[in-house]
């Protein structure tokens, strides 16, 4: 019965994973296109970028970091909040909005995605 018990358990975590995982996942496909499509500068070691040349430094920083990434929070943290050169925050400044950083901008945006 227990060996019956646990087989069961285990394929309903094989089950769910997949499930869970690609939440976290459609969660950054979205925030990398609120990237690329937006019309914000974004402000990267005192250079600005549009959406669609910001979101290609932030593809590769994915990329690379993507084994450590298990949240869409994680992404944030790891590929859009601060250079890993220079440890300065990435800023965004959209048109008639206070300059914010790129956490706080993004993390905004998946929130209301979640809802």
């Amino acid at each position: 019965m227990q060996r019956r018990l646990g087989w069961v358990f285990g394929l309903w975590i094989l089950w769910s994973v997949p499930a869970w995982a690609s939440d976290y996942q459609q969660e950054i496909k979205h925030l990398l296109n609120y990237i690329k499509t937006t019309d914000c500068d974004y402000q990267r070691n005192g250079l600005t970028y549009t959406g669609s040349e910001a979101v290609v430094h932030v593809q590769r920083k994915y990329d690379y970091f993507q084994a450590k990434i298990n949240s869409a929070e994680d992404f944030v943290r790891l590929c859009a909040t601060k250079s890993e050169l220079t440890g300065q925050a990435y800023q965004v400044q959209c048109p008639n909005q206070a300059k914010q950083t790129s956490a706080a901008w993004l993390l905004k945006e998946l929130q209301q995605f979640r809802q």
